[in-house]
């Protein structure tokens, strides 16, 4: 496995960041793999559209200034899914993980049963696949959406209010290899925004209050965006911090780790942990050798370390104490990309 870290390297110095309890931050970026990892067969993928589409009248309502129950309204949602397919192909394909990516040209579904999901039958699934030489299709087969506008008050004839909208949506993934296994994935979010209603373009607002049909497609462009990371690898900045001391050991480690030499610095914290002899410090340094670890992406070694590091810091501290926590909280994050990874190889051997 490839490193897949990326230390923002432009100013190493200008990224740690000191603070008076002898530890530095560092911003780093992670490679997620992907929550549902196809075979490595899988070349080309199709996106269609086998939502059922939700009637104008369903899911949305605005309480207007003086009323005291929102009323029902319309909105145009035909759209939709077909917003949300070409943002998920656009996405996917930008992402340049698969040969190809292609959408079908028309919704699948044209009965009124929006509430219902409809999976595709093997027939149909070997008709597009032998019609676009996909080796997977990505179905959406479910996309309900809600918006929800409360009016606060009037300025110079301008309602100023809050929307929020909220969209469930589902993907299921076909291939003739499944065996009856449809991986599905459901996303469920809201997003909320807040302003003037300004739409005639008479008046300027830094906050403006979209309408339903605006709401909703930013709704789906979101939504496409996070389901594309449920199939591809993706970057996450996250931080990451590591002790420091005025002993002689943790200096020379704290220099080679600014320079980005982790096996020397786990050299020099591993000397450190074996000389000191209290708890607390040994603690410490087993964190810095678990960090210096999963920089050089050995996840296995790095919760070794990390697991010694809590063990330490829970004998040795109070349960309120910042280091037990902060512990803790990196055992938790090491183990969960360690079973991601796990998880994503063996999905990738079956």
């Amino acid at each position: 496995m490839e490193n897949i870290y990326k230390l923002f390297v432009a100013s190493i110095v200008g990224l740690l960041l000191f603070s008076c309890a002898g530890i530095r931050t560092i911003t780093i970026q992670t490679n997620e793999p992907p929550q549902i990892p196809l075979p490595e067969t899988v070349n080309n993928i199709l996106i269609i559209d086998n939502a059922g589409k939700q009637p104008n009248d369903v899911g949305h309502t605005w309480k207007q200034v003086g009323k005291s129950d929102a009323e029902k309204v319309e909105a145009k949602t035909d759209s939709i899914s077909i917003i949300f397919t070409e943002a998920l192909t656009q996405f996917l394909s930008e992402e340049n993980y698969f040969d190809k990516v292609m959408i079908y040209d028309k919704p699948l579904r044209t009965d009124r049963r929006f509430w219902e999901t409809i999976g595709l039958n093997p027939e149909t699934m070997n008709d597009l696949r032998l019609q676009t030489g996909a080796d997977a299709i990505l179905s959406l087969e479910k996309l309900m959406l809600q918006t929800e506008r409360n009016d606060y008050f009037k300025q110079e004839g301008y309602p100023y209010g809050a929307m929020v909208g909220k969209i469930n949506s589902i993907i299921r993934v076909y291939m003739p290899t499944m065996e009856g296994k449809l991986p599905a994935v459901e996303f469920t979010d809201s997003l909320r925004w807040e302003g003037f209603d300004i739409q005639d373009g008479k008046a300027y607002a830094d906050l403006i209050l979209p309408t339903h049909e605006e709401a909703m497609k930013e709704l789906a462009l979101y939504a496409a965006e996070k389901m594309t990371y449920i199939f591809v690898p993706h970057w996450e900045t996250q931080s990451r911090w590591y002790y420091t001391s005025n002993h002689s050991l943790m200096k020379e480690a704290d220099v080679f780790a600014r320079s980005n030499k982790w096996p020397e610095a786990i050299s020099k914290w591993k000397a450190y942990y074996d000389k000191t002899k209290k708890n607390p410090d040994k603690a410490k340094a087993a964190s810095n050798i678990a960090f210096a670890y999963e920089m050089l992406d050995d996840l296995n070694s790095a919760l070794e370390w990390i697991t010694i590091s809590k063990q330490l810091f829970d004998q040795s501290t109070t349960n309120n104490s910042l280091d037990r926590k902060r512990a803790e909280l990196y055992k938790n994050e090491i183990q969960r990309r360690k079973d991601n990874y796990d998880k994503s190889n063996a999905m990738k051997l079956n």
